[in-house]
């Protein structure tokens, strides 16, 4: 009998699931093929970093965003759950000592960039790893009907089943796939193109009490530059901006009025992003311009 609830409570310091979370972790634990779709900030992880603390081997998680690994690396390491990234950010003995420590059993999930598929050694390791579930995130990425198609993605199914199941059984390990955001042809391509087998389709609603949208109108930069520190205000905040410089300019107007701000997006180095990304987690770094 598993301890969903002691689980929870043990490692995540909920006492209980939000709508739609208990169905999706006991669908994952009970060896579905599932594909969820669910809205950002719903806890669809918790739809597989739960189970992966209460299945036998590893949990594989594909996912396309190093800044979002890296989060959530991060926030499992400090609960107590062994995790670990692999992506192309990492230098290679750190890509080296995840994959050592996966082998080893000391990771509970391991966390992968799609581009790794693409090497035939990397592949070829997987089938050292007993793997308890594939699971795929943003699993939109695998449509061309997607916002953000990745073609890597569409080497997953076949990575899948080079994997050996952690319970011995015959077969690829169960594959769970996660979106915030896939059309019902989306979802079509999503089973198809990841090979999911008779999956348990959960889709939830998208309304989102906690957002409120508002429009601002202003005449001109000038007046929007003037307007964004009080509309800021003392709240930890995102700005996102349509440019890089568009974001340096509104990460310098914050500071010019005192509020702990920095700009994040591509331009920069890899260790200026972390530095960004940790002082924002911390709460040490005020507003993120991106």
């Amino acid at each position: 009998m598993r301890d969903l609830d002691g689980t929870l409570q043990r490692y995540f310091c909920h006492t209980s699931f939000r709508p739609g979370q208990e169905d999706l972790v006991r669908a994952v634990l009970d060896g579905h093929d599932v594909l969820a779709v669910m809205p950002t900030g719903s806890g669809k992880s918790l739809g597989f970093q739960l189970p992966a603390l209460l299945l036998p081997g590893l949990t594989l998680v594909v996912s396309p965003l190093i800044s979002l690994m890296k989060d959530q690396v991060d926030d499992l390491n400090r609960r107590g759950i062994g995790a670990a990234a692999v992506h192309s950010l990492a230098s290679a003995e750190v890509r080296r000592s995840a994959l050592d420590a996966a082998r080893d059993g000391q990771l509970r999930l391991l966390y992968v960039a799609p581009e790794r598929f693409a090497s035939d050694h990397f592949v070829r390791l997987l089938r050292t790893l007993r793997i308890a579930r594939f699971v795929v995130d943003e699993a939109h990425c695998v449509s061309e009907w997607g916002h953000d198609f990745r073609p890597d993605y569409r080497r997953l199914r076949d990575a899948s089943r080079a994997c050996q199941r952690s319970d011995g059984q015959n077969g690829r390990p169960p594959v769970a796939a996660f979106t915030a955001t896939a059309t019902p042809e989306v979802r079509d391509d999503i089973v198809a193109l990841l090979g999911l087998q008779q999956p348990r389709v959960m889709v939830s609603g998208f309304d989102r009490p906690n957002i409120d949208l508002r429009v601002r109108p202003v005449a001109d930069e000038l007046e929007k530059h003037q307007r964004l520190p009080t509309l800021v205000g003392a709240r930890r905040s995102l700005v996102y901006a349509a440019t890089r410089r568009n974001a340096e300019a509104a990460a310098e107007t914050l500071r010019m009025s005192h509020i702990e701000a920095a700009a994040y997006h591509g331009g920069l180095s890899d260790t200026e992003r972390s530095r960004v990304q940790d002082g924002f987690a911390s709460g040490a770094l005020h507003v993120v311009c991106a």
